[in-house]
């Protein structure tokens, strides 16, 4: 079973953990990190986007940030980047590859597979920019079903009236934009 801090609004540990499935049924304020993967294109920026697998708890089948996931109790927010990076994308990176981006909250409640889901998540944002070729990612199943380049600009514009292929944070990706200069 997977376990998580209990944070303060700012995202600082208050010295509880809560089990994955308790954070949910309950909304209790966990930590989250997020790894956009970029480059640049005749076009503007890209961003590589996930699909998540249709057995995600949930948003299952919409595409969402390049790599993100839960940072376990006692772990940092850049070890787990880096974590999900390989365990998701098959991404060997270190610490000198991410770059902090910000910081964001994410809260709602919504119905995923005839279940409430209650997310009430601090997140830290990093972005990675080193090369990065589809064909040599090493999907993680369970997580990924596929990945695919996105113009960053044709995805905010998008997420503005349409939400029916992507998941991804509002707050997230104008967190990106920032970084990126938009």
């Amino acid at each position: 079973m997977e376990y998580f801090d209990i944070v303060d609004e700012n995202g600082n540990p208050t010295g509880e953990i809560v089990s994955r499935d308790e954070a949910h049924d309950k909304g209790v304020r966990h930590r989250t990190a997020h790894v956009w993967i970029v480059r640049q294109s005749l076009r503007g920026y890209e961003a590589l986007f996930q699909k998540r697998s249709v057995n995600k708890d949930s948003f299952p089948g919409m595409y969402d940030t390049s790599s993100a996931g839960h940072i376990p109790a006692g772990d940092e927010p850049e070890v787990s980047a880096l974590r999900e990076l390989s365990e998701e994308l098959g991404i060997e990176a270190s610490l000198d590859h991410l770059s902090y981006a910000g910081i964001f909250h994410i809260r709602y409640e919504k119905e995923f597979h005839g279940r409430m889901f209650r997310d009430n998540q601090v997140t830290t944002v990093y972005v990675y920019t080193e090369p990065v070729k589809i064909e040599d990612l090493k999907l993680q199943e369970s997580e990924v079903s596929e990945v695919r380049w996105f113009s960053v600009e044709d995805v905010w514009k998008e997420i503005q009236t349409d939400r029916s292929r992507f998941c991804v944070p509002t707050e997230g990706l104008s967190i990106l934009r920032e970084y990126l200069g938009r």
